[in-house]
């Protein structure tokens, strides 16, 4: 289970990057502008135990300190023994648990689907009806272009001729992850959503994927069961632990 979910943390790590990042131990931190959980998280690689965990753990929180940023670990089978029981001691607050699914890459291109080079204007409105965008997340966004080294792709499905719905994709070798997958109010419930998975998967496969994955909250049950239904079952979860910037 370990080879599958350090491959699956590798391509997170390669889909959602950050313009700041730092190894310390077992522990990759990023660091953005705040906004996105997934690009300002540490995330350890290696679950050996480590005798120096606590002053790890220190210096990563005064790595976070020195940027403005508050420290959150995203806490997966890839632990080292001891990291929850520590961070707890430590003061930090529990963060929402994610499923992150994987399959094979559903068949299905779609006409009325396009994809775009970026995050142009129509794309991100659409993401906006789904979710709070703070400045900090919007930037972020708009800023992954220059950033990823690697091919993404964001789809936008036009529905009686309006911009319905949209999704973010990358593909990294074998893997296709997606994200930021949204509908409009008005157009939910018509299957938007599945059809804008098959086409993005259509396209990994056109860049030598095979594999799709996705990460969603344990909360989430309508993207839960669309990502079933596009024949993806659950790989691992992760949850997050935050340090607030406050704290001693």
């Amino acid at each position: 289970m370990r080879a599958g979910v350090a491959a699956l943390e590798r391509a997170c790590l390669t889909a959602l990057p950050a313009p700041r990042q730092a190894f310390d131990g077992p522990f990759v931190a990023k660091l953005f502008l705040g906004g996105t959980g997934r690009s300002n998280a540490v995330s350890s690689l290696d679950p050996a135990p480590d005798p120096g965990l606590p002053a790890c753990v220190a210096r990563i929180e005064a790595l976070y300190a020195r940027h403005g940023l508050p420290c959150r670990f995203r806490l997966t089978p890839l632990d080292p023994p001891g990291l929850e029981p520590l961070l707890i001691e430590r003061g930090y607050a529990e963060g929402e648990e994610t499923i992150v699914h994987a399959g094979p890459l559903p068949a299905g291109p779609d006409r009325a689907t396009r994809c775009l080079d970026g995050p142009e204007p129509d794309w991100m409105a659409v993401v906006a009806t789904a979710e709070y965008q703070t400045e900090a997340r919007r930037a972020e966004k708009l800023r992954l272009p220059e950033l990823l080294a690697t091919p993404g792709g964001w789809f936008l499905l036009r529905e009686d001729g309006v911009d319905a719905a949209c999704l973010f994709a990358v593909v990294d070798g074998p893997w296709c992850g997606i994200f930021d997958l949204a509908t409009r109010p008005e157009f939910r419930r018509r299957g938007l959503g599945e059809r804008l998975v098959r086409a993005a998967a259509h396209w990994a496969a056109g860049l030598g994927a095979t594999r799709l994955w996705a990460q969603v909250a344990s909360a989430n049950a309508a993207s839960l069961a669309l990502q079933r239904r596009v024949g993806l079952a659950e790989a691992y979860r992760y949850r997050y632990r935050i340090r607030p910037l406050s704290a001693p």
